[in-house]
């Protein structure tokens, strides 16, 4: 469909409301968007590090990660209420808290996140594919590898590298941009396919170590004294570190909750998340500790238990093996990709210049920022601490969170005046002031401050996992008591 000439600089076709008959999304792809976010090698590592690395009682390890995906749940849930009810996305809900002009700069911060992030993921997303070349090449001839061609590094990669780190940015343009319909049947694939793997990884595993894992299994699931206070501080460090987590999706769940049939299949969804942590969460637990009796058994000296799946691979000598993590971490890794980074940075990218860009356009810029991001990691992006620049503006996003939740529920009552959205006339109930609401702005740069302190004062870094959730209460709090009547 071809974007007709109009006026209004606030329309673009990506941005505009569903059309109800297109709400096909029901609570069974948002099971595998919950899915996909958790399953990713950071997700894989944290999780199986909780339970098997650090000296906390299972219980308590349980009850954090459980308390926290149901406060991610009851949060999606209310964010998403207004992009399901309305079909705008993000950027464009926005608008109706920080105004049609500050709701474009406000959403480049989640956009420039994102596209950071796209970077640097499709990086060591290219590693995997990397790999396989290598065990490809090796097959077919030992002593390839040695060759000369293969030993000459530019910025850091070797031939090898540079051609899947291109190949990986193009592929993933190429098949990202091609609308919601491809990118819902990209997740539901992925999730099921990830979910199967590492059920054959279990079979392969598990049966035939059945007794050795189940005596590690009761070594390190031990319940004893739950009810302490001495579990207070390791209960609220583990709440905080699985929200963090998964809070990188909240604030733009909006982008995907448009799409949902209704209210009902958008709670159902949500509390899927439930369902996908503890179901990963066992796959976790006893593929990490099948690989660790195997390698025992292969009299492998290990300082401690292997819970990185690239780091238990390298271990294992099994090419079969190595061959079907590598490609559950391709489809999870570029799947974690589309949701927390592709896809934001689009809508962000779109809702700055709506006359300018659309999917493919918009999909070109974040795979050309990628590329230089991706390919400057290794000689100088990770060498200048530039996490700490993306972290803090990363610590707007609660605050952000929290404005607009107040606003839509408490100032405005649950009602938007769709055509004002994108309206950018004077008298439009959006417009504010120049296109700003001042008081949101406010807000906003007040508990920014409160959150971005939690990273760079050290008397408070031990609150970084809550810099978040600090960020929207503040941001919640201060937008209603300056703006309510």
């Amino acid at each position: 469909m071809i974007q007709e000439k109009s006026n209004n600089k606030l329309i673009n076709w990506e941005l505009v409301s569903i059309n109800p008959g297109n709400k096909i999304w029901n609570w069974k792809d948002l099971f595998c968007l919950w899915g996909n976010c958790i399953q990713s090698i950071i997700g894989f590592t944290l999780i199986a590090s909780l339970y098997l690395v650090y000296k906390i009682n299972i219980a308590v390890v349980f009850l954090g990660t459980f308390a926290a995906v149901i406060l991610v749940a009851i949060l999606s849930n209310l964010i998403g209420k207004p992009s399901q009810k309305h079909g705008i996305p993000f950027p464009v809900f926005l608008r109706t808290s920080m105004g049609i002009i500050g709701a474009k700069y406000i959403a480049m911060l989640r956009g420039l996140v994102a596209v950071f992030m796209f970077g640097v993921q499709t990086f060591f997303l290219s590693k995997s594919f990397g790999f396989l070349i290598r065990i490809f090449l090796f097959s077919v001839d030992k002593n390839i590898l040695e060759k000369e061609v293969f030993n000459l590094f530019y910025f850091g990669l070797n031939i090898i590298d540079w051609f899947s780190f291109l190949f990986t940015i193009f592929l993933q343009i190429y098949l990202f941009r091609r609308g919601q319909i491809f990118n819902k049947k990209f997740i539901n694939f992925s999730a099921v396919f990830v979910y199967i793997g590492l059920i054959l990884l279990c079979a392969m595993i598990v049966p035939n170590n059945l007794i050795e894992i189940n005596q590690s299994f009761k070594k390190f699931f031990v319940l004893n004294n739950i009810i302490s206070t001495s579990n207070i501080s390791p209960f609220i460090a583990v709440f905080g570190t699985m929200f963090a987590y998964f809070s990188i999706i909240i604030l733009n769940f909006g982008d995907y909750s448009r799409f949902v049939k209704n209210e009902d299949e958008l709670k159902k969804g949500n509390l899927s998340l439930i369902i996908n942590l503890v179901l990963f969460s066992i796959f976790a637990i006893f593929i990490v500790l099948g690989s660790d009796v195997i390698l025992n058994k292969n009299f492998t000296n290990l300082d401690q238990i292997l819970v990185n799946p690239t780091d238990i691979i390298g271990k294992l000598d099994n090419i079969f093996l190595s061959i079907l993590v590598l490609v559950l971490i391709l489809f999870a890794t570029a799947s974690t990709n589309l949701i927390a980074n592709f896809i934001p940075s689009q809508n962000s990218l779109i809702n700055f210049f709506p006359n300018k860009l659309n999917p493919t356009t918009s999909g070109i810029i974040i795979g050309i920022l990628g590329f230089f991001i991706g390919a400057s990691w290794i000689p100088i992006l990770s060498q200048i601490g530039i996490l700490s620049i993306i972290d803090t503006i990363g610590a707007f996003f609660g605050p952000i969170f929290g404005i607009i939740i107040a606003d839509y529920y408490l100032i405005k009552k649950k009602n938007i005046i769709s055509k004002d959205l994108f309206s950018a006339n004077q008298t439009g109930t959006y417009y504010f002031s120049g296109g700003w609401h001042i008081k949101a702005i406010y807000s906003l740069i007040i508990a920014f401050i409160f959150s971005a302190s939690t990273i760079w004062n050290p008397d408070f870094r031990s609150l970084q996992s809550y810099a978040w959730l600090i960020g929207a209460f503040i941001g919640f709090a201060m937008h209603y008591l300056l703006s309510k009547k």
